[in-house]
């Protein structure tokens, strides 16, 4: 099985990273991937080392809602910015990138400017995206209408059935992450049921959102097994059945590994 949404390179992996990788691959993942932000060095060098321990690791990078507003004032540099780390970190795809009307971390008409900037790239790079989207769901459908043709996920869905199938209906994946587990998501669990085999995608989005039982602990990508179980129940069909189901949608998400035949 597959990670398809973590943040390996975070620090909150610093001290632990090979322990974390061998657990991950003790419980059947075979290759995640690791989401970094735009302009983190630090997190920058941690991929290297993630890279180093774990080649089947697949990478992505994009600027966060949270931190577009970094870039108010001088979107036009967004190509370049972002451009620029797709090559450095040999990504597979541009994200996470979207709206995030939650929190305000940046002003929203930022947010917008920079998310539209990104699709625009990831067409011109023929990348799939990874949509990050709070509480902006009209925004975010108005924007990728306007920017199709563009292919990607949704990521860490939480949405409602509606919501699903508009993000089914223009081609993405919808993944779900261990939120699936949690007692109260019963809404999310029926939405599950709904979702094509060919459409599914599974993910830990570690350190963050531990599925039960590990709720409140830090989550990292072995804890997929874990979402993969409670879908396979959701479902009726046999976790491995599963697991290969989303195994397979993950390569043809990404696509070809670029970065082992570049290597």
């Amino acid at each position: 099985m597959f990670d398809s949404h973590c943040h390996l390179a975070d620090a909150a992996f610093a001290n632990d990273l090979d322990g974390v990788i061998d657990r991950a691959k003790q419980a059947g993942v075979v290759g995640a991937l690791c989401v970094l932000s735009v302009g983190d060095e630090e997190e920058s060098a941690a991929a290297a080392r993630v890279r180093s321990l774990w080649p089947a690791v697949r990478f992505a990078t994009g600027v966060h809602p949270h931190n577009a507003g970094q870039f108010a004032g001088r979107v036009h540099e967004i190509g370049d910015a972002v451009g620029g780390a797709i090559d450095r970190e040999r990504a597979s795809a541009l994200g996470e990138i979207g709206l995030d009307y939650h929190y305000d971390f940046s002003p929203r008409d930022v947010q917008r400017e920079v998310f539209q900037a990104q699709l625009a790239l990831a067409r011109s790079r023929s990348l799939p995206i990874i949509i990050h989207t709070r509480e902006a769901t009209e925004d975010t459908f108005q924007i990728l209408k306007d920017a199709d043709p563009v292919r990607g996920v949704f990521h860490c869905f939480t949405g409602d059935r509606a919501m699903a199938a508009r993000a089914l209906e223009m081609g993405f994946y919808v993944s779900l992450a261990g939120i699936v587990t949690f007692p109260k998501a019963e809404d999310l669990r029926e939405v599950a049921k709904l979702i094509p085999d060919d459409r599914l995608l599974v993910e830990t989005d570690s350190p963050y959102l531990a599925p039960v039982p590990f709720r409140g602990k830090r989550n990292e990508p072995g804890h997929v097994a874990r979402v993969v179980e409670a879908l396979a129940a959701v479902r009726s069909v046999d976790p491995t059945v599963l697991a290969a189901q989303t195994a397979h949608n993950f390569a043809a998400f990404l696509g070809p590994n670029v970065s082992l035949q570049k290597a």
